[in-house]
């Protein structure tokens, strides 16, 4: 903190004693004796006013707040509007105040303050630049000195540009780059920031060996977005794969943040997806900022990047809830390591026993809880069903409770697509834990409003998270196959554990400002869910990814059809026919309205249930269920879904 306070201090000192030393040479400049003599004379009264002024000008249009090092044309643009508003402002004070009242002629005149002008942008600017010429050489030298890892920078010229003055500042260490490839033909035979255009994409193989010729071994390829979100990234991908180099997409990128920008492995999951649904994050950060957040299910895979996410957007202190002490262990240390004012604390503890979430709740004092702790495999939860119940039902009936009781602001429920016309043990207890939720939030709005806000958001497939399909099928590839899909017919919808931990954030937001309203029909959104477009074939996602790795489906490695698992379904529904849609006002997130019994009528359903759970009897248990989502008496037996559970016929070998 020292440091960077004398770091400003000094580039405070500099921009004032250039704005004296323009003064200066612009009457030196201009004037000769006697004229000189006598301006200089006046003069230090004239700075007693100017310099204060001056440095309440340098603060207005930011000077202070850009570092030298990344100096730009923002930064240049800046010191133009400082500098031409005090020059007018010299202008003005020379014709109203000297020429008229205090000297009696122009003390400056139009011609200094011309000379001001100039000098002062060249005092102010130049420094500037020339530091920052002074790092990029020294950035350069040890690239050289360091033996980098020649590279090749994919993208459009926009993204490249920004990729290439971060190799410059030294954000990236090791990394040089030798040549760019663009998927525009327009760009061939010029330069970025003195980096050669050697081709398009189609020209990968053919860059890669003519610079070998000259004895440069490219290494590895740095992919902007442009490059990732292109048509031909899963080319891209498999031939680089062939040729045996790495790939590096760029995170982060930002015209501004240089230092923000990070470089990690490209994944098939970086593929598989439409581009990313962008979030409103100065809105996250201002819901966040401040606030005691508490995230049961901390350690799992989306309560744990929830997690990484509320510290990023500046929470007051953080509490994670976890039943698994090494999933515990893993998520604070994680979090530990972050660069956050976040004070973080974790507590064990399993969301059924009611007691000790309660304790918590009031120990803790949180604004805001997401509730993501749950069981969510589908083919354990329709063997073990009333530990689902337990759990998802019971836990979450606990974590409401608590909620609400201890006065939170906002709690968010993890649910699931699988809620809708459930067919399975976990889209039942999740859906159970929605109307329980959406009973108190009715509760709470009857009372004027203020209190908790009770609310679900809806998941697809998560990429990337525990028990999900591509961590399945990348090991199945790995070990040469088969990939194993339950049914040719199956679709999905897919989302990343950035977009599924941002929706919740966006959610919780939402539901505590504009949310609070009641809707025409008197009621306030309940269930939110991301847009996220066109369902995925099953069978066509392992397809790809087979390729993306660079070998062919059923030539190289086979598709197994198993059958589909009890509790499965071919397709998946984000809302019911009855649920009165919504508008949020926020890009890329719909909601509904609840469709739910009174409380008293669910409590007298979850009585039912618990007696059922605790006995181990499956048939009472369901028919309480059926009776209160009607849809799920109506699912069939997973063998008359698709195939049988004991096929294992291997799929065509046509791609």
């Amino acid at each position: 903190m020292a440091q960077l306070l004398a770091k400003k201090t000094l580039i405070i000192a500099h921009d004032l004693g250039a704005t004296v030393l323009a003064v200066l040479l612009a009457f030196v400049v201009r004037f000769e004796d006697p004229q000189l003599g006598e301006r200089l004379a006046l003069l230090p009264h004239v700075l007693l006013v100017f310099v204060p002024l001056a440095a309440v000008t340098y603060w207005y249009f930011g000077l202070y707040r850009s570092r030298w090092r990344f100096a730009s044309l923002p930064d240049l643009s800046n010191i133009f509007k400082a500098v031409t508003l005090l020059a007018m402002t010299l202008l003005v004070g020379d014709y109203i105040l000297a020429s008229s009242g205090f000297y009696g002629y122009f003390f400056f005149g139009k011609i200094t303050i011309a000379l001001y002008w100039v000098l002062q942008m060249f005092l102010l600017g130049g420094p500037r630049l020339a530091w920052r010429y002074l790092k990029y050489a020294q950035s350069r030298h040890s690239i050289e000195r360091h033996e980098a890892t020649a590279s090749l920078v994919l993208g459009r010229s926009a993204e490249v540009e920004v990729a290439l003055r971060a190799i410059e500042s030294g954000a990236f260490s090791k990394i040089s780059a030798k040549g760019i490839l663009s998927p525009r033909e327009s760009d061939l035979d010029q330069a970025i920031r003195g980096v050669p255009v050697l081709g398009t994409f189609a020209d990968l193989e053919q860059v890669i060996a003519d610079l070998a010729e000259r004895g440069v071994n490219v290494r590895r390829l740095v992919m902007t977005p442009s490059a990732i979100n292109a048509p031909e990234a899963d080319a891209l991908l498999a031939r680089a794969r062939r040729l045996g180099l790495p790939l590096s997409r760029l995170q982060g990128l930002d015209e501004e943040g240089l230092r923000d920008l990070t470089l990690a492995p490209v994944d098939i999951e970086d593929l598989l997806l439409r581009p990313t649904v962008e979030i409103d994050k100065a809105r996250l950060a201002r819901f966040i900022r401040g606030k005691r957040v508490l995230v049961t299910g901390g350690g799992g895979s989306i309560g744990s990047e929830i997690c990484a996410r509320v510290a990023a957007f500046g929470a007051d202190a953080l509490y994670v809830l976890e039943s698994s002490e090494p999933a515990l262990h893993a998520v604070t240390e994680q979090l530990a390591v972050l660069d956050a004012p976040t004070r973080i604390e974790g507590g064990i503890a399993d969301v059924r026993d009611r007691e000790r979430i309660e304790h918590l709740f009031r120990q803790f004092a949180p604004d805001v809880v997401f509730h993501a702790a749950a069981l969510k495999h589908v083919p354990y939860l329709e063997q073990d069903w009333s530990e689902g119940i337990k759990t998802n039902v019971f836990g979450s009936v606990n974590v409401a409770d608590a909620a609400v009781a201890a006065g939170v602001r906002a709690l968010v429920m993890i649910s699931t697509d699988k809620a809708i016309e459930p067919v399975s043990m976990l889209g039942t207890t999740k859906r159970l834990a929605e109307m329980y939720a959406q009973a108190l939030d009715a509760e709470t709005a009857a009372n004027g409003g203020s209190g908790t806000r009770l609310i679900a958001v809806r998941f697809g497939n998560v990429l990337g998270s525990v028990g999900s399909v591509v961590p399945k099928f990348k090991a199945q590839i790995a070990r040469g196959g088969p990939v194993t899909v339950t049914h040719p017919d199956m679709v999905r919808y897919f989302m990343t554990v950035r977009e599924a931990a941002d929706l919740v954030l966006t959610a919780a937001s939402h539901a505590d400002a504009e949310g609070r309203t009641a809707t025409g029909a008197g009621r306030r959104a309940a269930v939110y869910v991301l847009k996220m477009g066109q369902p995925v074939r099953i069978y066509d996602l392992a397809q790809r990814m087979i390729r993306l790795a660079g070998f062919e489906p059923g030539v190289d490695i086979d598709i197994a059809v198993t059958g589909v698992r009890p509790g499965e379904r071919l397709h998946e529904i984000l809302f019911a026919r009855e649920e009165p849609m919504t508008e949020t006002g926020i890009d890329g997130v719909m909601a509904a309205e609840p469709v739910f019994a009174d409380k008293a009528r669910i409590a007298g359903w979850l009585a039912r249930l618990e007696e059922a759970a605790h006995a181990y009897d499956r048939a009472r248990a369901e028919a309480v269920m059926a009776e209160a989502i009607p849809e799920f008496s109506r699912r069939q037996p997973p063998a008359a879904a698709g195939l049988p559970a004991s096929s294992e016929q291997v799929a065509s070998r046509a791609p």
